[in-house]
């Protein structure tokens, strides 16, 4: 599913025109952006969670070459599952 089929289903569900509901996917995600951008945490029960992981700077090597390569530091968008998502995908 892409975003607009999630707009549309989106419409479908609650009853909203198109135009609302890429509004109210568009605040969404605007939201769950900012907020970890700000390196806060969304948890919603029976969903799941939004969270910040930080990943260490780290040695790699280019594969072509051969030469050592500095990975930096940075911090990675996380999601897990709850309890009712995992219940719904499985069954």
């Amino acid at each position: 599913m892409n975003k607009n089929e999630l707009v549309s289903a989106v419409a479908e569900k609650a009853g909203l025109t198109k135009s609302d509901a890429a509004s109210a996917v568009d605040a969404v995600f605007d939201v769950v952006q900012a907020e970890l951008k700000n390196k806060g945490d969304i948890r919603l029960a029976g969903f799941g969670s939004f969270t910040v992981s930080h990943r260490a700077a780290t040695k790699g090597r280019n594969p072509s070459t051969g030469a050592e390569v500095d990975i930096p530091a940075r911090n990675v968008p996380k999601f897990t599952p709850g309890k009712g998502l995992k219940d719904a995908v499985n069954g």
